[in-house]
């Protein structure tokens, strides 16, 4: 076998780390997004309606950063895309889940609501926009 089989791929090896780095600036906007939905959005309709809200402004604040970025990440084919996107999604849901439960300290119960379509939560829907974000993106410059 030779080592080259073993060894990254160092254009691969680029775009995931700056997808890394793009998926934190992500967090962080959402971060300050979920911030101000508690704030100003959530007094006025309720918690619940303000998360349901919250995941079109979200989804719309992902496709900015995201579409802005995607040409600095390089991904070159479809399948970049989408790794670049599933690579999101894992990170995504570890955050959502450890922040949720060990910094805010919200009940499995709070966090599995944002989950669940059947009974209004609207977050897998973010999700896919997130996952999908680099093909949405890559549509929306126009690259190939």
């Amino acid at each position: 076998m030779s080592s080259r089989r073993n060894s990254p791929n160092p254009r691969v090896a680029a775009i995931l780390l700056r997808a890394l780095g793009v998926w934190v600036i992500l967090m962080a906007a959402e971060s300050l997004h979920g911030a101000a939905r508690t704030l100003f959005l959530a007094p006025r309709i309720g918690d619940f309606r303000a998360r349901q809200i919250a995941v079109f402004t979200g989804s719309i604040i992902i496709l900015a950063i995201v579409t802005r970025s995607i040409r600095w990440i390089a991904p070159t084919s479809t399948r970049d895309r989408l790794s670049v996107g599933f690579l999101w999604l894992g990170l995504t849901l570890a955050f959502e889940m450890l922040f949720g439960r060990f910094v805010i300290g919200a009940p499995w119960e709070r966090i599995a609501s944002d989950y669940n379509l059947a009974e209004g939560g609207l977050l897998p829907i973010g999700l896919l926009v997130l996952a999908l974000s680099p093909l949405i993106a890559e549509k929306m410059r126009g690259l190939k």
